[in-house]
């Protein structure tokens, strides 16, 4: 299914200028055919080594019974340019260092990664660490990997440089065309539509395909279909159900759904089929494009991709974002990448050095696309997609969509399809929302008061404050009053500090997680039970998002919000869009006298608009008396 490859080379060492670089045997040997330098024998050396190095990953059934092979000393002709000297590839984890801020790391043992894993393109640092990784994914050692039987037939699958060139799509399935289910078909019109009313699904468009009930009636490879259940995707979400298949029938879509509910593997799919469609056209020209605003969200998103398309024929994904190392992104983009997940940004940069190019860029996603088109991002989201190729799928989607950035975000669409799942730009239904009037000087001790309240506490907390010095000097407070394990997380910490922390949130590190709103868009924190609002979100779409922090993938969550009268232009919005989850309003918002100011404007203004009739001959005179009397 994919062309075998000798583990990675050694990255160049330490001592030198050079950035980081992950290099492949074959790409050396493909250079050196170019420059003319190597000669057969040299040719049949490095193959003989290859053989060798697979035969050592062939003797050992269990990671640990890996030995070291001997390896011949390679003796070369003297060439015109500096060869540099290739040391063997280490056998034995133990045999690698640890890591430097910004460097790769194994994903078996934490090392430093030296090498990239053919099979899954994840850096390991050794020999063992791969065989112990391919045999986590269930996928065998050594030469077992390159000839695996295909569910769809009996043949082993032989490997061929011609896969390679073509993008190995053949191998899979040839033009895959999604292609409603008998089952799907089989039900009727008052049938789909009580599955949509009953799971909340609303859709705006012509020709809206049908729901899916399950993964089953899409037809996926058998490889993409292995995956989803290995990732533990058993059953789609609503948003999944409708999302999917309008976005495998090549239609554009906007989707607003809640915060957990699935929007990130309901356009990964289509993505990655449309990725396995078509082969890469030049080594620069990605088929796909996922725009999001933050790095720990682009982050998370490649992670999930990467676990969609493992043994996938030369399904390679790039991750370019600010605050990591510009050389290794700008050298992973050499390796034919069909999937690019970036931040604006840094694929700004990249693309004034023209080290990759998006007209050949058959499907784009913008994630959090409220966020994205905003003052702050819309300029360069813009910019970018000016250099895609008109002929290309958009899919848009958020937990909130404002009308206002609709009417922005339809400028990029073609005939969408519109897909609302439950109540449109509301707090996820599975969070207990508790607002609480706390004065300015009481809110770090009405905090320390949730922290010891055993009924409230549940670790690891996330405190969402609204500045940077504010997240640092809270969690100085709170590690000395509470002594929890307390950590704060921003955007002035580098962004290896940045990975640090949210890895040891999610592995439950860290009791306590103070953060601004770097962690409040996307991120699955799927072990967070509990958030507070210690200070209130500028905007009630933001609110939204980091209330939805604590129910993540269906689980019950609680989120706590201080609330007073700094934050009394948002006191209607509040009212107008908690008070229907039942939940209950402290009584100082209720009586205060801004919210009663808001009220009555609001009517004001909705008695006006309704009041807005068609000027005719008839009304025209009592239209001009009303409104000079409206002067007056």
């Amino acid at each position: 299914m994919f062309m075998p490859r000798a583990l990675k080379v050694k990255r160049p060492t330490e001592g030198s200028n050079t950035a980081l670089k992950k290099k492949s045997k074959v790409d050396e040997e493909e250079k050196n055919d170019e420059s003319g330098t190597v000669t057969p024998a040299q040719k049949e050396e490095a193959h003989e080594d290859n053989k060798t190095q697979n035969e050592t990953l062939q003797t050992g059934g269990d990671s640990a019974a890996l030995t070291e092979s001997p390896r011949q000393e390679e003796t070369h002709e003297p060439s015109s340019g500096d060869e540099e000297e290739v040391e063997p590839v280490k056998s034995f984890k133990k045999s690698q260092r640890w890591p430097e801020p910004g460097e790769p790391i194994c994903v078996m043992c934490g090392r430093y990664g030296e090498y990239i894993c053919d099979s899954t393109d994840n850096d390991v640092c050794s020999l063992e660490c791969k065989a112990s990784h391919l045999a986590q994914m269930g996928m065998g050692i050594g030469a077992d990997v390159f000839n695996r039987k295909d569910t769809n037939g009996d043949e082993r699958i032989q490997p061929q440089q011609a896969a390679v060139e073509t993008g190995g799509a053949d191998e899979l399935k040839t033009h895959y065309v999604y292609r409603e289910d008998r089952f799907i078909s089989g039900l009727t019109d008052e049938q789909v539509q009580r599955i949509k009313q009953e799971l909340g699904i609303e859709t705006q468009g012509r020709d809206v395909s049908r729901p899916i009930v399950e993964f089953e009636h899409c037809g996926f490879p058998a490889t993409l279909h292995g995956n989803l259940k290995k990732a533990n995707y058993k059953a789609p979400t609503p948003v999944q159900m409708q999302m999917v298949p309008i976005g495998l029938s090549g239609r554009d879509v906007i989707a607003s759904a809640d915060t957990g509910s699935g929007k990130t593997v309901a356009f990964l799919l289509p993505v990655v089929v449309r990725a396995l469609e078509r082969p890469v056209h030049s080594v620069r020209s990605p088929v796909a494009l996922i725009l999001t605003p933050t790095r720990e969200l682009a982050i998370q998103i490649e992670k999930q991709a990467k676990e969609l398309v493992m043994g996938l024929p030369n399904m390679r994904t790039a991750l370019l974002v600010g605050g990591m190392p510009l050389p290794p992104q700008l050298h992973r983009l050499k390796s034919s990448i069909k999937i690019v997940i970036a931040t604006p940004g840094r694929l700004l940069e990249i693309l004034k050095q023209k080290a990759v190019q998006l007209d050949q860029v058959k499907v784009v996603v913008v994630d959090e696309v409220d966020t994205m088109l905003k003052m702050g991002f819309q300029q360069q989201v813009l910019e970018v997609l000016d250099q895609v190729s008109g002929e290309h799928q958009t899919l848009l989607a958020s937990a909130t969509i404002p009308t206002g950035t609709e009417e922005l975000a339809a400028r990029l669409v073609r005939d969408p399809v519109r897909i609302a799942i439950g109540e449109k730009n509301q707090p996820c239904a599975n969070i207990r929302q508790i607002l609480l009037w706390v004065e300015e000087p009481s809110k770090k001790k009405k905090l320390f008061e949730i922290l010891n309240d055993s009924k409230l506490y549940q670790p690891p907390v996330v405190v969402f404050v609204d500045c940077k010095l504010g997240a640092d000097l809270l969690c100085e407070a709170v590690a000395k009053v509470t002594g929890f394990n307390t950590v704060a997380i921003h955007s002035d910490k580098t962004q290896w500090e940045r990975n640090r922390i949210l890895r040891g949130l999610l592995d439950g590190d860290f009791e306590v997680v103070i953060s601004t709103g770097v962690l409040g868009r996307g991120l699955d924190l799927v072990n967070v039970r509990l958030v507070v609002n210690f200070d209130m979100p500028n905007t009630m779409d933001e609110y939204v998002h980091q209330v939805g922090r604590a129910g993540r993938l269906g689980h019950r969550g609680t989120a706590i919000t201080f609330i007073n009268n700094n934050n009394k232009r948002l006191f209607l919005d509040v009212v107008n869009r908690v008070k229907p989850t039942g939940s209950i309003l402290p009584p100082q918002l209720l009586n205060s006298p801004h919210l009663h100011e808001q009220q009555r404007r609001d009517r004001q203004k909705a008695k006006l608009e309704s009041e807005d009739t068609l000027v005719t001959k008839n009304n025209l005179i009592d239209i001009i008396r009303k409104h000079d009397r409206c002067k007056k």
